[in-house]
């Protein structure tokens, strides 16, 4: 009948938009996070528990405001629960939402009130986040222990998408080994922030994904790119891909 949705659909939205936000694809992730929040899917419970990662690919592609109704259902959901990886996880929304030292007291609360043990990937996720608002704000060294802590769970629960993220949030930070290996041929040349956008360029995503991810605009990426091709000895994207394990990406 008309409205009725199969028992495994929200679950496969909720997960296949997760791993569009773990390959970096914040615009499609969004997509799918928000056809959670509408009929007949809006009462199921991926729809709420999926409002976090709403949240972050909403602020990531620059359009916090789509996240504002799901958002205040989910606080008043956990509001009702009581619990508190549920409060931590509106913690870390509003410090994806906040400004300056706001957010860092958010992700901060967030951290002291998540089960590192029970919970470990909503830990790593919100470290991460912490890692990637330290290392904007210039605050390198402070920036590599969230990212590594984060790192540690990626790495031990086989995350590779989320491993790699914190890894070229590490490289972007100056941190030795950050990267998915030593770079390498022409990639020594770069700054951080050019490595950085080259390998995720490297692995296929676009000027569009790359700035939801570093938080920049896709006018920024291309600058970067710009300047980071004669570098490297590339003419294209095409080429970039092609070369990635002789360069070093």
């Amino acid at each position: 009948t008309a409205g009725t949705v199969s028992p495994g659909a929200p679950w496969a939205h909720w997960s296949l938009g997760l791993l569009d936000l773990g390959l970096g694809r914040a615009e499609a992730a969004l997509t799918r996070f928000e056809r959670l929040t509408r009929e007949p899917m809006r009462h199921h419970i991926c729809a709420v528990r999926s409002t976090p990662d709403l949240v972050e690919s909403a602020v990531r592609v620059g359009a916090p405001e789509r996240a504002a109704e799901p958002l205040a259902r989910f606080e008043r959901w956990a509001g009702a629960v009581r619990q508190p990886w549920a409060d931590a996880l509106v913690l870390r929304c509003r410090g994806l939402l906040a400004d300056g030292d706001r957010a860092e007291a958010f992700y901060t609360a967030a951290l002291e009130l998540h089960d590192r043990d029970g919970r470990a990937v909503e830990y790593a996720r919100t470290a991460l986040l912490h890692g990637e608002w330290l290392r904007r704000a210039r605050r390198k060294a402070e920036a590599r222990g969230s990212l590594n802590d984060a790192l540690e769970v990626f790495d031990r629960l086989g995350m590779r998408p989320w491993a790699e993220r914190a890894r070229n949030e590490l490289a972007a930070t100056g941190a030795r080994g950050g990267g998915p290996g030593p770079a390498g041929g022409g990639a020594v040349g770069l700054t951080p922030q050019e490595l950085q956008i080259a390998r995720l360029a490297a692995q296929g995503l676009s000027n569009r994904d790359i700035a939801a991810q570093l938080f920049l605009s896709h006018r920024t990426v291309g600058h970067h790119l710009y300047k980071a091709y004669p570098k490297l000895g590339v003419a294209s994207r095409s080429e970039l891909r092609d070369s990635a394990d002789r360069l070093g990406l």
